[in-house]
């Protein structure tokens, strides 16, 4: 067990010759805390209406925000960053109380998700409920009540301030109830007359957070949220652009075990039958965090970091999407080179055929998600790493096996360009999702965490 469930309050000194009264850092308990939050949050994810990405990601990034703000107080080296966020209010420890860290970062989960998840299921409302209280009464014998009511108020209070934050974020906060609004009707032309994206078969489901680029982000600045310009459209078989999609065909058409089993690893793209690919990047962490054996104040740093480079990640992709709104391989593919053709992208249990995701091609979300994720392990936990993926271990859907990386950047590249092979994706959409995820991550580390 760490530290938390051994905590004595030294309190007791005489702080009359000491001038203060000590109290114990962050740092002292394990991440015990952190990481049961974190996996019940991606056992959710799967079956939350709504939260599909980039959804989930922005409440990733407010929830870490909570968890930190929660703790740091506790954390003499970092500080808050209250100051950086305008509009942000956070409450204030008392001055000379004692604080129980595990049980304001409990608090503080608690009462976030709560909020955050007003449209889930009963039952699992409930496991929020229950796992709060499990932690309660675990430091109930080992706290003063006063003690003990002190750090549950301030986590709550944490979560309140925050999550009223995310409120005055009017095209974010509540986005999730409405992800495919009838009010955006896709353009069929651009501007050079070039043909533009059209929900997809099989499904022709529409369009998913057509505004999303309207969010406000965490630490990216306006410059950087539209990406680069794709390569233009052509229908010319000698054009770059035809040749994109005939690397995208070609792969589907000759799919080996290695890249089949690398495309249905990555691939988290079906609600209920996986969590989605912003939780995939907690999930990970969650491995790690275990693994590395992580102190309190090291996981909720990492959280944050991951929740809110992913959330940036995703505004400027879904931004860039609509921006320049880049038709998937499978309906030019169709068209111009052959019209049976079909992706790889299988939905296991409807055994519907040949899917693309419900949103225009350039840049791909999986390829921000995934190399903003690796970033932050890498700022967290260093470069060349090595770890064995486990999340899909023992699913019989799919090839599920366990995969090993090397380092992180490795794992997030093989995540990005796993999209081509899977046939629902260009290269020039992964390359751009990764120089975006990759930069999210970096405006998030540049951030003043220190003092």
């Amino acid at each position: 067990m760490g530290s938390g469930l051994f905590f004595i309050q030294s309190c007791t000194k005489d702080n009359s010759k000491e001038g203060q009264l000590e109290f114990s850092d962050t740092k002292e308990f394990d991440a015990s805390v952190p990481l049961a939050w974190n996996e019940l949050i991606t056992e959710i994810d799967r079956f939350s209406t709504g939260y599909r990405p980039p959804a989930a990601a922005r409440m990733f990034g407010y929830v870490g925000l909570a968890a930190y703000e929660a703790v740091v107080p506790g954390m003499p080296e970092y500080q808050s960053l209250e100051s950086q966020f305008s509009g942000l209010k956070l409450p204030k420890i008392q001055t000379g109380a004692a604080y129980h860290w595990p049980t304001v970062a409990n608090a503080a989960y608690a009462n976030i998700l709560r909020q955050f998840y007003s449209q889930i299921k009963v039952a699992d409302f409930e496991r929020i409920n229950t796992l709060e209280s499990k932690f309660n009464l675990k430091n109930e014998s080992i706290l003063e009540k006063e003690e003990l009511e002190r750090s549950k108020l301030f986590g709550k209070d944490i979560a309140t301030a925050v999550f009223n934050f995310s409120v005055t974020d009017a095209a974010g906060h509540e986005a999730y109830k409405n992800p495919t609004p009838n009010s955006y009707i896709p353009p069929k032309v651009g501007p050079n007359g070039e043909k533009l994206w059209q929900p997809t078969l099989p499904d022709y489901s529409p369009a998913l957070f057509p505004y999303w680029g309207q969010v406000r982000p965490f630490a990216m600045k306006t410059s950087d949220l539209r990406a680069k310009p794709p390569i233009p459209y052509s229908e010319n078989p000698g054009s770059k652009f035809y040749l994109q999609a005939l690397e995208t065909k070609a792969y589907v058409d000759n799919l080996n075990f290695e890249d089949q089993w690398i495309s249905q690893f990555w691939s988290d793209d079906f609600f209920e039958v996986t969590f989605e690919p912003a939780a995939r990047q907690l999930v990970i962490a969650n491995q790690l965090v275990q693994h590395e054996k992580l102190s309190l104040d090291r996981a909720v740093e990492l959280y944050a970091k991951l929740g809110m480079a992913m959330a940036d990640a995703a505004i400027s992709i879904w931004y860039s999407k609509y921006t320049y709104n880049v038709r998937r391989p499978v309906e030019y593919i169709q068209e111009l080179i052959d019209p049976t053709w079909k992706t790889q992208m299988n939905h296991p249990y409807t055994n519907m055929k040949g899917m693309s995701p419900n949103f225009p091609a350039y840049p791909s979300g999986h390829s921000g998600f995934g190399s903003s994720g690796a970033a932050i392990l890498t700022d967290i936990l260093g470069s060349n790493k090595s770890f064995t993926d486990n999340c899909h271990k023992d699913r019989f859907e799919f090839l599920g096996a366990p995969r090993s990386f090397s380092s992180f950047s490795v794992a997030g590249l093989e995540n990005a360009y796993s999209r081509i092979t899977l046939g629902v994706h260009y290269r020039m959409d992964c390359d751009e999702g990764v120089r975006l995820g990759n930069l999210a991550a970096k405006r998030v580390i540049e951030l003043e965490w220190k003092k």
